[in-house]
């Protein structure tokens, strides 16, 4: 039987317009369409100061995540930087908080789109299970069809969202703000919750094994596809803002739009967002697949997931038991919370990637240390005004996940003597 370091590499097929694609596929996904309403509870009006903070933070772990991955150009992300900058058991803590954080958003991201498609709770569950099914599918035949699919994806979203963004421009403003009550803690918090929506720039570092040239591929897609996310939600928050309150509505883009007098232009904006669910879920299944691959590559996850297809050159068995979990997870759970208890994953993973991207040596750093120190910082800041329930509940999965390594690795040590 094949073991873990037995098992070939990942085919490197990706190029600069596909890496940004599938950037671009995970930060402009249903993060643009929902995330709006829980950010703009938090902040009141200081809705605009959270998007800018959660934009400073991505930008600060883009930076550390490039740098790094331009050194350590392999399948698994923060979780291998961790190991080979801090030690094995950061790595395996940044690996933990991407798998649980990311396959929680893989559900949120099927729940979103069937929730646009219809509002019949029992159809909404079904089709998102087919989503996952046939989206896991496509990711299985190998990664450029991954890319191929992608790019229509994203092409039709961003056609959406210019569409949203001509109406709400071009009419006049209906002169409606969201509340003035606001606090430091509710723009971190909504920050936090906004970083959800940003944090799809991980899917390039995670997929380094399959990238052309990565030294020079990853920190250009990285940045390009940042830069671009950035720009497109300030435009959609602005433009939010002067036609309505964004904490009023689970589909504030749809409900701008009816507001803004074209109703007809309302099932533009639920195809668009179902097709941004698509593309987010696509490139999320691709991500977390190769991070679950570098994880059983070290032992840290079962050796049989770190199985990679002869033929398609793939995490095939990664990615089906990735599908096997979010099927369970769309057929069982609601969207209470999973935004917050993904996010507080997330941020935790990039902490440890500014870290790791600390101790590099003048001669692998292409920004400053201070990028690190400021990308470290927000993060940790962001994490603990999240959502109490969320935060404690990640926390408590992840400090279960090190109790049982922990056990592993004492039982090893054991038979070993």
């Amino acid at each position: 039987m094949a073991t873990a370091g037995d098992q070939p590499g990942l085919a490197r097929r990706l190029g600069v317009g596909d890496a940004v694609l599938i950037g671009l596929g995970s930060m402009v996904g249903a993060g643009v369409f929902a995330v709006w309403s829980p950010a703009a509870r938090a902040a009141g009006s200081g809705l605009l100061a959270g998007l800018v903070i959660a934009a400073v933070v991505a930008y600060c772990n883009a930076a550390s995540s490039a740098q790094l991955a331009a050194v350590y150009p392999v399948s698994g992300g923060t979780y291998v930087y961790g190991r080979e900058r801090l030690g094995e058991w950061w790595g395996f803590a940044a690996g933990w908080c991407f798998v649980i954080g990311k396959t929680a958003s893989c559900a949120a991201m099927a729940l979103t789109f069937a929730t646009y498609v219809t509002s019949i709770g029992w159809l909404q569950r079904v089709l998102a299970l087919v989503a996952v099914v046939a989206l896991a599918a496509v990711n299985y035949r190998g990664v450029t069809r991954t890319a191929r699919l992608t790019r229509i994806l994203v092409t039709c979203t961003l056609a959406v969202l210019a569409l949203v963004l001509v109406l709400l421009f071009t009419t006049d403003s209906q002169q409606q703000h969201v509340s003035t009550a606001t606090s430091a803690y509710g723009v971190l918090q909504s920050a936090g919750l906004l970083f959800f929506a940003f944090a799809g720039y991980a899917r390039i570092a995670t997929m380094g094994e399959e990238v052309r040239d990565p030294a020079r591929t990853i920190p250009r897609a990285v940045t390009i596809a940042l830069t671009v996310a950035i720009g497109i939600y300030l435009l959609v928050a602005v433009a939010l803002l002067r036609h309505g309150d964004p904490a009023s509505t689970v589909a504030p883009l749809a409900a701008a739009v009816d507001g803004a007098g074209a109703a007809w232009a309302v099932p533009a904006v639920r195809v668009g967002a179902a097709l941004a669910s698509l593309g987010a879920l696509l490139a999320l299944i691709a991500g977390v697949g190769r991070t679950t691959l570098a994880m059983a590559r070290n032992r840290d996850l079962p050796s049989w997931l770190a199985a990679v297809h002869p033929r398609y050159q793939v995490p095939h068995h990664a990615e089906l038991a990735l599908a096997g979990v979010v099927g369970v997870l769309v057929l069982s759970t609601d969207l209470r919370g999973v935004i917050g208890f993904s996010s507080f994953g997330v941020l935790l993973y990039y902490a440890i990637a500014n870290a790791s991207a600390f101790t590099q040596p003048a001669e692998q750093r292409r920004w400053p240390r201070a990028v690190n120190v400021l990308g470290l910082t927000g993060c940790v800041v962001l994490a603990v005004t999240l959502p109490w329930t969320s935060a404690v509940v990640a926390a408590a999965v992840l400090a279960a996940a090190l109790l049982v390594r922990r056990v592993r690795k004492g039982r090893a040590g054991f038979a070993r003597s």
